[in-house]
């Protein structure tokens, strides 16, 4: 399986941690619930940042931690880059009905 380049933090979230810069192209595996899962990348993924483990519907819900961290603001696919250009957070907003 070779070295770890990304993390998954509960067996419920929906996005991994890159652990190192990742780039776009590559494939990364890792262990979910057991069984070996392969990512191919669409984006950079700089060291920290999320990526989806399977594609995530507009306004579903992004988990990370088997918490909700948010909601896609737009569709995302396996393998892109999760972040403020396709996330909101939802905590402590009064102002969006997602």
């Amino acid at each position: 399986m070779g070295q770890n380049k990304a993390v998954v933090m509960h067996p419920a979230d929906n996005v991994a941690t890159a652990v190192v810069d990742l780039t776009a192209g590559s494939e990364v595996c890792l262990i979910l619930n057991g069984e070996e899962k392969a990512v191919l990348l669409k984006d950079n993924i700089p060291f920290g940042h999320k990526f989806a483990l399977n594609n995530i519907a507009l306004a579903a819900r992004v988990m990370k931690y088997g918490e909700s961290i948010g909601a896609a603001s737009r569709g995302i696919e396996e393998g892109e880059h999760v972040h403020i250009h396709n996330m909101v957070g939802l905590r402590g907003r009064g102002d969006l009905k997602m």
